[in-house]
């Protein structure tokens, strides 16, 4: 255990409804520790029975589906693999996460991009992300009883994570929280104290806007980087990152690779959010709560720099980003690149531009290239073009 975590053990009680401890590793001077006034987060929920009926029921649909053969056709695939399920008003697709968009539209978005010409084969540099071809027919390799069950799991994590997802639409989003939210989520944390950004009866900070965050903020170290060894492992690099700063212990990117599941095909963000809250404390109701994908393809840039301030100031946890690596929005690049995994992990304000966003980025060209210029694992990039990026991407969520 380390120094800082003994010292936060000892505080008094009182403090500690006050202040949470940093994780060991983080940066110091960053106004992560106080936590009054801060933005909602909630902890695991429970699986109601009526959430059990809905993962029942698609559980059921992936073995009436049957087997899906290698030649079948792009809507045939997704038709057998892709698969929503409602909680409690929030839709949550399998391998894509929460969106507002319908399983017909998901459905429609998969078969547009599996008939593409350059679906197939891979017309960009690859860096490890799963492209839509690889991740469904993943998906389609299975039997009807292995899907049913791997699709069970994910529903299931996903089912005791909805009151998280109902605080970022309602606190981020202004969307109105359903009646008797708060009866029905015990699981919520509650802030203590009183906020000038908005509060009910308890004393919890409802919406908390841009102004009131502070010019800079970070979390994990800066030395505690690395460059991605394999060409298809920006998952488990960003993964290893992640987790060092957490537990001060660097794990291989072979051990991350293998927890991940990531082939030579890349590694899906439904894979690597599961691995935030199985690995690390970040998943705690003291920091972010459980991680989900969540679809932001709908966001306005004030939203997504908004939600990036909430997990470094207010949860002391990074941001899993998920862009497309495109050397118009990374001028670091001689050429285009594929999907992409990067740790978000700070930001800057600049009054009248717009603010940076700090991330590490596991992918040097370099390495693999050598006549190609050398790549910074610390960057501090415009936020803008970053958000583009993400939007940019076939699946345009991001994991928080």
């Amino acid at each position: 255990m380390s120094r800082a975590r003994i010292i936060s053990l000892a505080v008094p009680f009182l403090l500690l409804t006050l202040v949470a401890p940093a994780p060991a590793g983080a940066a110091a001077g960053t106004h992560h520790l106080v936590r009054q006034g801060t933005s909602l987060t909630a902890g695991y929920g429970r699986v109601t029975p009526a959430y059990r009926r809905t993962i029942d029921r698609v559980a059921a649909d992936a073995r009436a589906a049957g087997p899906v053969d290698r030649s079948s056709s792009a809507r045939a695939l997704v038709d057998a693999v892709v698969r929503c399920a409602t909680f409690e008003g929030q839709r949550y697709c399998l391998g894509s996460g929460w969106t507002d968009r319908t399983q017909a539209q998901v459905r429609a978005q998969a078969v547009s991009l599996l008939e593409r010409p350059a679906a197939r084969p891979m017309a960009v540099t690859t860096t490890g992300d799963l492209s839509a071809y690889d991740a469904l027919r993943q998906a389609a390799r299975l039997s009807p009883t292995q899907r049913a069950a791997a699709e069970r799991a994910e529903l299931t994590e996903a089912a005791r994570s909805v009151a998280k997802v109902w605080l970022i639409r309602h606190q981020i989003q202004r969307v109105p929280l359903p009646r008797g939210f708060f009866a029905h989520h015990p699981e919520v944390r509650r802030t203590v104290g009183r906020t000038s950004t908005g509060q009910d009866s308890g004393g919890i900070a409802r919406f908390k806007p841009w102004r009131a965050y502070p010019t800079k903020a970070t979390v994990l170290h800066p030395a505690q980087v690395t460059a991605q060894s394999r060409t298809y492992w920006c998952g488990p690099t960003s993964m290893q990152m992640i987790a060092w700063g957490w537990q001060q212990k660097r794990r291989s990117q072979q051990h991350w690779a293998t927890r991940l599941g990531t082939t030579t095909s890349g590694t899906a963000i439904t894979s690597m959010v599961r691995v935030v809250n199985d690995a690390t404390g970040y998943d705690k109701a003291t920091y972010a709560g459980p991680y989900i994908t969540l679809d932001i393809g709908d966001w306005t840039f004030n939203q997504w720099k908004l939600l990036i301030a909430r997990h470094v100031v207010d949860y002391h946890a990074p941001v899993v980003l998920h862009p497309v690596l495109l050397a118009r929005f990374y001028p670091y690049l001689d050429h285009d690149g594929s999907g992409h995994f990067q740790v978000g992990r700070g930001y800057k304000k600049r009054p009248g531009k717009t603010p940076l966003l700090g991330y590490f980025e596991p992918w040097n060209q370099q390495r693999f290239h050598p006549d190609e210029p050398f790549v910074d694992r610390v960057q501090w990039r415009d936020a803008y073009r970053s958000y583009r990026a993400n939007e940019a991407h076939f699946q345009h969520d991001i994991g928080v």
